[in-house]
């Protein structure tokens, strides 16, 4: 299948549809964190969950099962059914498109390989990705489980940033291959500076999801609201209170959040200097490159703005929402300026 063939097309613009798919997926996650509304469905029922309540008996009996956990006792002690609704929808909304995500790859992957327009090289991948997928459903499931745990009010930290981990995951390979259908490799090859400066930048910006996913866990955010200083130093005094001595980095809110603090300005350092040093090399680097390293330079320090603002305001909803999708467009150029530097063809046509 030639480079520029229509089915190489409509594989790849397939393919960064459920990309999008899943960045929409992963921002609902963080709205159904920061509303408290991950833990208002207490059954794992893949198909018969894809239909809401339609009745009012079927509405009681799941407030029932709610009212059963820690968290409403502890935090929602007296809620009534209209605010059981208010919480469930978000999380119906955020599974639902799940099953619609998984719905929307299996059966174009089905087509297109009845068709034979997937080369051997990527049907294995694919299909791979799909498993991935489906075990994504099971991880979410056991993450909500930790809440259920006595004086439990929220999922487990860790499970949630092994939930956020594989979702990032998903979305890194999905987008890699989509990328690699629909555009081809550039002339040149750029210094080996800027492909590790790219590949660095990548790392660490995915290290510093990860790290939210703790600061939103452990509602971290909440703490230490000044700017670059925590209590006015900047090593908080708390970082180390915990023993053993790795457990401060999952479970340590002074300690997780000043490992968030670290790495977004490293990864924002790293994507700074790899943009000077593509300037360096600007006769060395083909146009597409350019814009990559350009637009993953202002993204980051657009990202890394709101991140600060958030805190700053002491985490209001629609920042730390906005901050969330702020990180699928970061991740997504940090990919895109990797793939580009990797990509390209060491002789020019």
């Amino acid at each position: 299948m030639s480079a520029d063939s229509p089915a190489r097309r409509a594989v790849g613009l397939w393919l960064i549809v459920i990309a999008a798919m899943i960045g929409v997926m992963v921002v609902l996650g963080g709205a159904t964190r920061v509303s408290g509304s991950g833990l208002s469905i207490m059954e794992w029922a893949p198909l018969s969950g894809a239909l809401p309540p339609l009745s009012g008996a079927e509405w009681r009996r799941l407030f029932a099962l709610y009212q059963q956990i820690p968290q409403y006792h502890l935090l929602h002690e007296g809620m009534d059914l209209a605010g059981f609704q208010h919480i469930f929808w978000l999380e119906w909304v955020h599974r639902l498109w799940g099953r619609l995500l998984g719905v929307a790859f299996f059966l174009p992957l089905v087509v297109f390989w009845w068709r034979g327009w997937l080369p051997r090289r990527l049907i294995w991948r694919l299909v791979g990705i799909f498993v991935l997928g489906g075990m994504q459903g099971a991880v979410g499931w056991f993450m909500v489980a930790s809440g259920f745990f006595p004086d439990s009010t929220a999922v487990a930290p860790a499970r949630l940033v092994i939930h956020l981990g594989l979702a990032l995951v998903l979305y890194a390979a999905v987008l890699w291959t989509a990328f690699s259908e629909l555009i081809p490799a550039p002339p040149g090859q750029p210094a080996a500076l800027v492909r590790a400066g790219a590949r660095l930048t990548l790392a660490l910006v995915a290290l510093t999801i990860l790290a939210g996913g703790f600061v939103a866990g452990l509602h971290a955010g909440l703490e230490y609201n000044t700017f670059p200083l925590m209590e006015g130093r900047w090593v908080p005094a708390g970082y180390a209170t915990l023993t053993p001595f790795w457990y401060n980095l999952i479970a340590n809110i002074a300690a997780v959040q000043f490992d968030h603090r670290l790495l977004a300005t490293t990864a924002l350092l790293a994507a700074l200097l790899t943009l000077v040093a593509g300037g360096w090399q600007r006769a060395r680097l083909s146009p597409l490159l350019r814009r990559a390293l350009a637009a993953l330079a202002a993204i980051i320090l657009l990202q890394f703005a709101l991140g600060v603002t958030t805190l700053l305001l002491v985490v209001p909803a629609p920042l730390a929402v906005l901050h969330q999708a702020g990180a699928v467009a970061l991740l997504t150029a940090a990919i895109f300026a990797v793939y580009v530097s990797s990509a390209a063809r060491k002789d020019p046509p």
